[in-house]
């Protein structure tokens, strides 16, 4: 809880005072690196820390997870330009998603089918303390000291995580059934970089789209991009095939929406709307609020109908959301101030993406094969980092565009506002063939729990 409380605090944090850090070191252009190079390594992590966790166990994985992350975190905080502020945040995303990754697993091996609903719901609790918090903190230690106290605040809650859960990884590791064999570097880690570098190139490109290099660099990047993440991905998910694919594919469209109208909403109400940081933070930190009581609902409900309502809360989750946007839209460009309307639509977009992220993860972990569970982690990690920073990418590259046209930022973020509609609207198609699996491939592997108190 302390892990995933840490990281949802700087997420939120960084979402805060991202703009303020683009305008101190004059890169507004580069505003959507903040979050994409973090995103962009956070998939490479998942999915090398998704292999050593079923060869190496959860606990040296862990380990390795926390010193990378906490490397990243000292990088960032001593930043002189933007750029050095983008490599620290690369570190930050392999640690973070390394991190998560080994979360998902212990989730995986220790609770049974029947419990994972109600553990991620109290997973989802982690949000609740640095929504309440967080933005405002963020924004006030940005505004009256420096923003880099927001990266330092982070090192000693992760250095009390570790002390408090290392014993537990340790003693779990020895229940967990490690595959011995093919202790190599496996294909897909050279895949995951080779697609970071191409998504990369593909994003720089875009923000830079007026110039020939832009295109040459778009071209480029999509080239290199698309037989890797026919690779990575499950196989059929550029079809939406029934069952796994399209779970991760409706996964993927509604978090890249949820996770960009966040970090760009925030952005709008600071240029826009002349709103400070903390106030804005305040605001969209309510969708994470809701987020957790949706969360909780769904694992109740889960336990009422046994499973079988699992597809119906994805559906209702995303048509949630699909309004939810339609009225930040509003809020931004058809109203004075729209302050109230933003709380409420992020207060609806929240609850949606909470009932259905959840029932979306264990929907997937059913898929997971005995002494595989960190592939199928990894796959949902994956997912949820390779989505998201495009989504982010690309509508920073949007932004910079209407920078460089002279259109305005308030065209700018119109366009992203109309990019992230569009998604959750795909992702709504997509959950239509989502499929449960009824087959059980998995039992944990350590102590079995009954019950888990609500």
């Amino acid at each position: 809880m302390l892990v995933l409380t840490t990281s949802a605090f700087e997420g939120l944090a960084i979402t805060t005072i991202a703009a303020k850090i683009a305008k101190d070191m004059q890169g507004i252009h580069l505003y959507g690196w903040i979050f994409s190079a973090f995103l962009l390594c956070q998939l490479v992590g998942t999915l090398v820390m998704g292999q050593q966790v079923d060869r190496r166990g959860v606990f040296n994985s862990i380990l390795i997870s926390f010193a990378v992350f906490v490397i990243g975190t000292i990088i960032a905080a001593t930043s002189m330009n933007m750029y050095m502020l983008i490599g620290g945040r690369a570190f930050q995303g392999f640690g973070a998603g390394a991190l998560i990754t080994c979360v998902y697993v212990c989730v995986t091996l220790y609770y049974p089918d029947t419990l994972r609903t109600q553990i991620l719901a109290a997973f989802s609790m982690a949000f609740v303390l640095p929504s309440l918090i967080g933005p405002y903190f963020a924004g006030l230690l940005a505004s009256y000291l420096s923003w880099r106290f927001v990266f330092w605040i982070v090192i000693p809650l992760i250095a009390l995580a570790l002390l408090l859960t290392y014993r537990s990884f340790r003693d779990l590791q020895r229940n967990q059934h490690i595959i011995e064999e093919a202790r190599g570097v496996d294909s897909r880690t050279g895949q995951a970089i080779l697609l970071a570098i191409g998504t990369g190139l593909l994003l720089t490109g875009l923000g830079m789209i007026t110039s020939w290099q832009g295109i040459a660099l778009s071209i480029s990047g999509f080239i290199i991009m698309i037989p890797f993440m026919h690779k990575l991905l499950p196989q059929g998910t550029f079809l939406i095939q029934s069952g796994l694919p399209a779970t991760l594919v409706t996964r993927g469209l509604y978090v890249a929406c949820y996770f960009a109208t966040e970090s760009f909403v925030i952005l709008g109400l600071t240029e826009m709307k002349g709103v400070s940081a903390e106030t804005a933070g305040l605001l969209v930190a309510a969708g994470s609020l809701s987020w957790s009581g949706a969360a909780w609902l769904q694992a109740r409900l889960d336990v009422k109908d046994q499973g079988d309502g699992r597809k119906q809360r994805v559906m209702y989750g995303i048509g949630i959301m699909i309004i939810g946007v339609m009225l930040v839209m509003l809020a931004l460009f058809l109203t004075d101030t729209g302050i109230p309307l933003i709380l409420l639509s992020q207060i609806i977009i929240g609850f949606g993406v909470g009932l259905a992220n959840p029932t979306t993860a264990v929907l997937a972990l059913q898929y997971a094969e005995l002494g595989k569970e960190g592939k199928m982690s990894a796959n949902l990690q994956f997912v949820d980092s390779f989505y998201v920073a495009v989504s982010i990418g690309v509508s920073g590259s949007l932004v910079a565009l209407a920078k460089t046209m002279g259109w305005g930022i308030s065209t700018g973020i119109l366009m992203v506002l109309t990019l992230q509609l569009l998604l959750v609207i795909l992702s709504f198609f997509s959950s239509l063939r989502i499929t449960a699996h009824t087959s059980k491939s998995h039992q944990p592997t350590g102590q079995k729990i009954d019950t888990l108190p609500m």
